[in-house]
Formats: structure tokens, C-alpha cells, sequence
């Protein structure tokens, strides 16, 4: 069996795509800050005879990251794929013309360090194995700049930037890298349906037909 390890594993995105993945045989690794959403999440996918273990850590926390995903790898073996999706909420962002060194590194404490981390600890497997994937979820304002959107644009858009630069190191190497900008909210029952975004990521983890994608498809930047 292979694992997937959820990075900022949540009630909304997070669950839906350990629900997808683990339906496909994944065991299922979970790292968040939040104990109850942890327990949440991880007693509804034993209740669907999926195999998930929690890790409790505040990404910011680059010691705690490191030591859960550690902790997951000794427990449920090498990661195969490593999901990255930490979600702060729309509290975090400011608008360009309210924007600070002091809220921009806020959003890069949270957003890329953990990202290089996370990469750092299950590269090397995925390497040596010649196999595995690497997913990074932004917003839409990591592909198209939006000034309400004015901390959160800059880290994104580097976020982007790193992924790119993975793809384009590793693609030989059997390792996909994929990049999934959601440019719509994510709510059940909406056309932003986690449920139908994780079946979107999974479709492009499966295929593999491209880098990256916008969710939904063909995002118009002027309509945004």
C-alpha cells in the first residue's frame, strides 16, 4: 500500500482527498495543528476502512513538521505522495495597499517554509525509489494577481515558482509534481465541492497529462 501525507489537513480539502486517495488504496498520513479536526477526519476514514494515522504539529513549528513527518514514516513506511494544502483563511490576507513586510512573512512562515520542509524530508525516497508525486494547492492568486489578495499574491505566486522548479528537475527522475490553483470557494454543495476538487486533483495524479491546472478549468483572469 502506498501513503499519502496531507500537509494543513482539514475538514474541507483535506478530508476529501484523503477520502479519494485512501478509496484507492492509500494509507493515509495527517499533519495539522488541530487536534479535533484531526480526530475528526481520521475516525471518518476508519469508518470507510482507510488506514490513517494523525500527527499533531503547527507547521510555522518547522521542528514539529519535520518530527511528524518523520514519525509518519516510521509508522506507515516511505511517503508516496506528499499533498501540500495549509489553508489560514481569508483573515490572513491583505490588501496590496495594506500590505507589510510584517504580513508578508507571516504568509511565508506559513506557506513556503513548510512547503521546502516537507519537500526536503520525502524527496530523497522518491528519488532513490524512482517513483512518487509531489501536489501543491495555491489560490488563484499564486497564476493571476489580485490586490485584495496582496501578501497572499507574493508568497503564492513563489510557492508557484518552487513547484515549477520541481517539475522541471524532477520529471526524469519519475517524480510528478503537480500544481492545482483554486480560483473559486471551496463549500459542499457548490460547483467548489472539495469532494469534486479532490476528484480533480486525483484525475491529474493519475493521468499526469500536465504540470499544472486551475480549478475550475480555464479560469478567466478578467472575470476574477
Amino acid at each position: 500500500m502506498k501513503t499519502i501525507a496531507i500537509i494543513g489537513a482539514g475538514l474541507g480539502l483535506g478530508l476529501s482527498i484523503a477520502k479519494k486517495f485512501g478509496a484507492q488504496g492509500f494509507k493515509v498520513a495527517l499533519v495539522s495543528r488541530n487536534t479535533e479536526k484531526l480526530e475528526i477526519i481520521t475516525n471518518e476514514l476508519k469508518s470507510l476502512n482507510i488506514v490513517a494515522r494523525s500527527y499533531v504539529a503547527d507547521i510555522t513549528d518547522l521542528n514539529a513538521l519535520k518530527q511528524a513527518l518523520l514519525a509518519a514514516k516510521k509508522d506507515l513506511g516511505s511517503i508516496d505522495v506528499l499533498k501540500f494544502s495549509p489553508y489560514a483563511g481569508w483573515s490572513n490576507f491583505t490588501d496590496i495597499l495594506e500590505t507589510t513586510p510584517a504580513s508578508v512573512l507571516e504568509q511565508v512562515n506559513s506557506i513556503v517554509l513548510p512547503a521546502v520542509l516537507s519537500v526536503n524530508e520525502v524527496l530523497p525516497d522518491m528519488i532513490s525509489n524512482g517513483s512518487g508525486a509531489i501536489l501543491f494547492t495555491t489560490g488563484i492568486s499564486a497564476m493571476f494577481p489580485l490586490p485584495s489578495l496582496g501578501n497572499g499574491g507574493i508568497v503564492m505566486s513563489g510557492l508557484r515558482n518552487y513547484a515549477t522548479n520541481l517539475h522541471n528537475e524532477l520529471k526524469e527522475k519519475g517524480v510528478f509534481v503537480g500544481h492545482l490553483s483554486i480560483g473559486t470557494f471551496i463549500q459542499a454543495g457548490t460547483a467548489g465541492d472539495p469532494d469534486i476538487i479532490a476528484e480533480a486533483w486525483y484525475n491529474l495524479y493519475e493521468k499526469k497529462h500536465s504540470f499544472e491546472e486551475t480549478f475550475p478549468k480555464g479560469i478567466d483572469p478578467t472575470k476574477l
